[in-house]
């Protein structure tokens, strides 16, 4: 298995136990927003997002996300396209109570927008360092050579 394939399949397995991202439009100037993903383990070339139709990511288009693992370890920067999900059976798919408290119509809330992110590339960065690097890294020495092979740019 080459290095960009370990990174990308550790980068879905990250992000599998903690689906939250920073996500912003590419050509806005606004801030990024936090928003829960979700996965589907057979479409890894895209996920979705539930949220309202005042939205600032409703108008969809270019966009970033960015990710952190739970444990710092994993850091990824995706690029991708929201678009407005108009399948409903994808909408029910992931409805779930947790959804439901955000939207005081439930599932007819005329608010609710479900977006799909479809991906397009990512730059995936690995921190994580054996315990010879960690010990060189609290000594000042060079850890360079502990972190090669630990980033990839990568097509999702």
């Amino acid at each position: 298995m080459t290095d960009a394939t370990e990174i990308k399949d550790r980068f879905w397995a990250e992000l599998s136990t903690s689906p939250f991202l920073m996500v912003g439009l590419s050509n806005s100037a606004e801030h990024s927003l936090p928003m829960t993903a979700q996965l589907d383990p057979k479409a890894n070339h895209c996920f979705w997002f539930y949220t309202s139709r005042d939205n600032r990511l409703a108008p969809g288009g270019p966009a970033m996300a960015q990710f952190a693992a739970k444990d710092h370890n994993l850091f990824a920067c995706i690029e991708g396209t929201l678009t407005p999900e108009a399948d409903t059976a994808v909408i029910d798919r992931y409805w779930s109570k947790e959804v439901e408290a955000w939207y005081p119509g439930g599932r007819n809330d005329p608010n609710l927008l479900m977006l799909r992110f479809d991906l397009g590339t990512a730059e995936i960065w690995r921190s994580d360092m054996s315990l010879k690097g960690v010990f060189k890294m609290l000594f000042g020495g060079d850890v360079r050579d502990e972190m090669k092979g630990k980033h990839a740019e990568v097509a999702l």
